[in-house]
């Protein structure tokens, strides 16, 4: 683990970022704010271009949770059953469908702990809409963003909760809306898991990573 980058490096690296990617979005197709709760919830362990692929026929008839659940397990199971765990990600967008209907009038809560009630829905799929679509500065933790901070010392930590707190307690606060954005584009293109691609880094220069590729 890289140890903590002191402010005067976090705010070239993020003003780097922010010049390269002025408006970073997230890659998942959405309409609302229920349609994002649920494609972040059936991201869990797939592309965002195969969730993508699955739900463009499924928000063209259910974006709200009384239509899915009009929709009903089996016609949701139709839709997604070319993402991983298909069958227990139904169930979940029924529940929470139920749920939103019955206990919060059909709405989106926008609270962490309201979400999080959510079958499907832990922290980072929490963050995540909070961020998108209320634009709160919440830092959705996910592999490529803790394999990014570790490697780089940007936000280094030992568990998610300890990476999040890092980006919250460290990187300027200008920054913050879009920080696990850049991070997670960061670590999905040039940043990746075997072989980072070093070369092509902008912010190379500033990384602590020891064993950089050629």
């Amino acid at each position: 683990m890289a140890k903590q980058m002191d402010y005067k490096t976090l705010r070239e690296i993020f003003t780097r970022f922010q010049q390269g990617e002025p408006e970073p979005k997230g890659e998942l197709n959405h309409t609302n704010a229920y349609t994002l709760v649920v494609a972040v919830a059936l991201s869990a362990q797939a592309t965002d271009a195969g969730v993508n692929k699955a739900t463009d026929k499924l928000f063209q008839v259910a974006d709200t949770p009384q239509k899915m659940l009009d929709l009903g397990e089996d016609g949701v199971i139709e839709h997604i059953k070319t993402i991983g765990l298909f069958r227990q990600k139904a169930k979940n967008v029924i529940k929470t469908a139920r749920i939103l209907v019955e206990k919060f009038d059909g709405e989106v809560p926008n609270s962490r702990a309201a979400l999080e009630s959510l079958p499907g829905v832990g922290r980072k799929t929490a963050n995540v809409v909070l961020n998108m679509w209320w634009g709160h500065p919440a830092q959705a933790v996910d592999t490529h963003i803790f394999r990014v901070g570790n490697r780089s010392g940007i936000c280094p930590g030992k568990d998610v909760v300890a990476v999040e707190r890092a980006i919250e307690d460290h990187i300027p606060v200008d920054f913050q809306n879009h920080a696990h954005h850049w991070l997670i584009l960061h670590g999905r293109y040039i940043c990746v898991a075997r072989k980072p691609k070093c070369k092509a880094c902008h912010i190379n220069d500033l990384c602590q990573f020891e064993d950089k590729t050629e």
